[in-house]
């Protein structure tokens, strides 16, 4: 451009709403731009307190009108040709409407690519007054996750770039570069204005690795066609360098128009292919580690438009092995790509949509939405199209409709810009997945009812996935789902109505009876993987200091309060995050074992602060570790190379042979030698050996381990086995539990020792002042033992399983422990749970201690979730009356085949014998009954 003003700054401020085709005629104070009115605390502060989601301070929804008066140079005014070609620009805004001189020029609605307004013959004088109206209500679409309060705020406001651009009398503009790998040249198509031909020169460089290359000196005539369009190919062959995520290789070129300067475009030189199962960058295998967002960013309420904070966000994931963003139902800024272009981080981007798309005639067809869909699509490719990182392009988030219309909006698509992947949407059509012949790959979540892609789903998804339902383990792999032995049978050809989870509620649809389910032929993303619930950190309120503020936190803290158990919240968050980040693991491992798997989806790595409040990151809502576990840790099951044990049981036996299978899974091609090590606690090696490694890209298996474990253990004691590849940082460990054989101890009473699972028996045992064990085989008052997290957030999935009829997930989010009581001396564990507790807590009933003091704390409790904030005890003690109690709600004699519950079970014994079994705390006779005996 031949000259650019920028617009920020302060301007004139009114937040009157006017008639439509109106505007305020006097303004009575400033704002300064970029921003937003709440950011700027415009209009009245906003009381509510907001349980599901963030407070927004100064929410505002309406009219905002901005005014800025600026002085165009008089010597860009030619006396006979009038003002040269001016345009003004607003990178990241809502529905503008824009006056000129208070002339209508136009409206432009779009959410996620610049407003661009062509002002040539509304500038008449050196003086322009620039009125903008900003609207952030009557979208032409809901816009998904660039407008929920959910996520960034429904904003008003402007927050990117603001400029007046002045143009030479001849200039180019939609410049689209072309990268041909193939041929090593870029060409570059464009549309001219003022002329039909014009000279072209372009010169620039290349950076790899902070090293430049220079590009020489090109020079040719455009000629545009009868659409005003030319185009120039680039040799490339003397500067050639590729861009992927190991080499983000940028090309930028400087273009001049008849010897004029009038921009300058970058790119990179990539082919992004779906190659059978997998994908290629340059022909080079990758997988795709990726990561959700909803442009979530408490500190501001919007998404930032400068590259140096999405070079932090960013550089963040990637330190946890992430190489893939997808952004769910919006777009991110330009600076987003720019970023992700340096630093080699493949970008998914999603119209803001999550619905519908139905064919022209079908009931639901919304033809102005779709309309409107599809050209901010054209205007997503043509505004961001450029960027290497822009590798991939979905219609939306859990479509339904018709798969010709996606058909048909995917070709056009693909027909117009060559450049990227696509897919017709993540997780359409959810129990019921197809692809259609469009699709360059599939993202989803099953692909048939049965048929799990991922370790976590609500109970309105059900069936629950193996990370919820079945021991933990390291066996479970997707290849037998993706292509399974035997599919199953076809079932009928006609249709029937279902009630389907939809967004945040539920809808009916038509759906084919067919059962068979989905073999894909392109690559499998798996989606919106994880979902593991973290108890609140109530030390983050403070950091919320901009126009979002945490009062759902300041909620669940103060209910935390009414229970009486603020003091453990610290301990709530540490434990339910461990074993968070345990799910994780297994989660991902599960993708990594399995070779027909391209790549996964994580929700998420950070949490995600609304639609009920999900706490499901190991990192928080401003991207900073929440100390639950460290980059280097998380990189040991997610990045471009990690070694996988296989082995049937985290729980071993003295005298058993431990046997793994070793695998690895790598994107670059890995030779040398892997070690591994089985350690005790305290240090010892029960053994260790090595395995020649020559992998190519893809899942090989390396190695077994055959180690016999030590007969002459006492007691239980946790054994590490390490995984390393030698020279490298690539490692991996796995803490596993060895248990000395032992026989179940005899649950019967003793002389000095009631033991029994009879309610009344305990009581008279107590009224006589002795000791009990009480192993109740059934509560009035529980909630079921659960071993996994709660998946995403106990109220918006109640809530939805409410609405179908369908059963409320169990809620709860782990154990607590007092792993140094006594009572566990004999059973060694962690504070949180670890797989030895898996069958204990899956037996027992969680009972509800509500009614007990604050300072009643179980020696081994059920953490709740945020809603409900019950006080759930599997073991705890209490005095009764003279006796001495001892609770253990696991019925542990149907699982004494269990080593682990052998060893709890004497642990329990052996402390209710002793003199240290003196309970502080005390409870009634009455409350028992409440508690154990049904029907009181």
């Amino acid at each position: 451009m031949f000259r650019t003003y920028d617009l920020s700054g302060i301007w004139d401020f009114s937040m009157a709403q006017m008639a439509k085709g109106t505007f305020p005629t006097a303004f009575d104070d400033t704002i300064a731009l970029p921003g937003t009115t709440s950011l700027a605390k415009k209009g009245a502060p906003n009381p509510n307190r907001e349980a599901g989601f963030l407070t927004d301070a100064y929410a505002f929804e309406g009219q905002a009108w901005f005014r800025k008066e600026i002085c165009i140079d008089p010597e860009l005014f030619d006396t006979d040709m009038g003002m040269l070609p001016i345009k003004l620009t607003l990178e990241r805004t809502r529905m503008t409407t824009l006056w000129i001189n208070g002339r209508l020029v136009g409206s432009c609605n779009s959410l996620c690519t610049p407003h661009v307004y062509d002002i040539t013959d509304f500038v008449t004088k050196p003086l322009v007054e620039i009125l903008v109206l900003v609207e952030n209500t009557g979208y032409p679409t809901k816009g998904g996750h660039l407008t929920s309060p959910d996520t960034q705020s429904n904003w008003n406001g402007i927050t990117g770039q603001m400029t007046l651009e002045v143009f030479p009398e001849v200039y180019v503009d939609h410049v689209q570069a072309y990268p041909d790998p193939e041929h090593k040249n870029v060409t570059l198509t464009m549309q001219l204005h003022g002329a039909s031909t014009a000279s072209f020169s372009a010169t620039g460089s290349v950076v790899e690795d902070n090293e430049e290359d220079t590009i020489p000196l090109f020079q040719a005539q455009l000629t545009a066609d009868e659409n005003g369009m030319a185009s120039v190919t680039i040799p490339l062959d003397e500067a050639y360098y590729e861009w992927s995520e190991y080499h983000p290789a940028l090309y930028y070129l400087f273009y001049t128009i008849d010897e004029a300067d009038c921009g300058s475009v970058s790119f990179g030189m990539r082919r992004f292919c779906a190659e059978g199962s997998r994908f290629t960058i340059n022909g080079q295998p990758t997988m795709l580690r990726g990561k959700h967002d909803g442009l979530i960013f408490p500190r501001t309420g919007y998404a930032p438009t400068d590259v140096n904070e999405w070079l932090r966000v960013l550089s963040i994931a990637k330190s946890y092995g992430i190489n893939h963003y997808r952004f769910h139902t919006c777009c991110p800024p330009d600076a987003a790509f720019t970023a992700a272009d340096v630093l080699g981080i493949y970008m998914e981007p999603e119209l803001p949509f999550w619905g519908t798309i139905a064919a022209p005639g079908e009931e639901g067809y919304n033809e102005a939405e779709q309309n409107y869909l599809i050209e901010l699509g054209d205007k997503m490719l043509d505004t961001f199209g450029n960027h290497p990182s822009f590798v991939m392009f979905s219609l939306g988030n859990e479509l339904w409709g018709s798969p010709e219309r996606l058909g048909e909006i995917l070709r056009h698509y693909k027909e117009r810009d060559s450049r990227h992947l696509y897919t017709q949407g993540c997780n359409n059509f959810q129990h019921f997945p197809l692809m259609v012949p469009e699709d360059d790959y599939y993202v989803g979540v099953r692909l048939s009812k049965e048929r799990l892609l991922r370790g976590s789903f609500g109970m309105c998804d059900a069936p629950l996935g193996h990370v919820q339902t079945e021991r933990p383990g390291t066996m479970h792999q997707y290849d037998d789902v993706i292509f399974p032995k035997q599919t199953e049978g076809e079932g009928a050809s006609d249709t029937e109505e279902i009630e389907i989870q939809y967004g945040t509620g539920v809808k009916k649809v038509q759906v084919s009876k067919t059962a068979g389910g989905l073999i894909p032929t392109k690559p499998v993303v798996t989606h919106e993987i994880g979902q593991y619930e973290v108890y609140p950190d109530f030390r983050e309120i403070d950091k919320y200091t901009g126009p979002l503020k945490a009062r759902n936190f300041e909620i669940f803290r103060f209910r935390l309060g009414a229970k009486g158990m603020l003091r453990q919240a610290d301990k709530f968050f540490r434990c339910s995050g461990a074993l968070a980040a345990a799910c994780y693991k297994e989660e991902i491992e599960a993708a990594m074992r399995s070779q027909y798997i391209a790549g996964f989806q994580l929700l998420d790595l950070q949490d995600f602060s609304g639609q009920g409040t999900a706490l499901v990151g190991m990192l928080d809502a401003f991207m900073d570790s929440k100390g639950l576990i460290s980059p280097e840790e998380w990189r040991m099951f997610c990045s471009d190379c990690v070694l996988l044990a296989q082995f049937p049981s985290y729980v071993l036996i003295t005298g058993e042979m431990f046997v793994a299978k070793v695998s690895m899974r790598t994107v670059l091609p890995q030779s040398g030698t892997a070690e591994w090590m089985l350690v005790r606690e305290n240090g010892d090696t029960l053994g260790k050996g090595t395995f020649p490694v020559q992998a190519e890209s893809g899942l090989t298996e390396i190695g077994s381990i055959f180690c016999r474990m030590p007969e002459e253990l006492q007691r239980p004691e946790r054994v590490h086995l390490i995984l390393s590849l030698t020279d490298t940082d690539v490692c991996n460990a796995y803490d596993l539990m060895l248990y000395p054989a032992i026989a179940m101890p005899e649950l019967e009473s003793r002389a000095e020792l009631c033991i029994t699972e009879n309610l009344d028996t305990a009581l008279a045992a107590l009224a006589d002042g002795k000791k009990t064990v009480f192993l109740p085989r059934e509560t009035a008052e529980s909630i079921p033992g659960f071993y996994c997290t709660d998946f995403w957030c106990y109220p918006m999935f109640r809530d939805i399983c409410n609405w179908m009829k369908k059963p409320v997930a169990v809620g709860t989010m782990g154990l607590c422990i007092q792993d140094d009581h006594p009572a566990l001396a004999e059973f060694p564990t962690q504070e949180y749970s670890t797989p030895q507790w898996y069958d204990i807590v899956t037996a027992a009933d969680c009972t509800i201690l509500d009614d007990t003091s604050s300072e009643f704390t179980p020696i081994v409790q059920m953490i709740d979730n945020f809603e409900r904030n019950h006080k759930l005890g599997i073991v705890w003690e209490a005095k009764v009356g003279s006796g001495s109690l001892l609770v253990c709600t696991s019925r542990l004699s149907e699982i004494a085949t269990r080593p682990e519950v052998r060893w709890l079970a004497k642990s329990l014994l052996d402390y209710a014998a002793s003199d240290r079994f003196a309970p502080a705390q005390s409870v009634t006779a009455q409350q028992l009954q409440k508690w154990f005996r049904k029907g009181e």
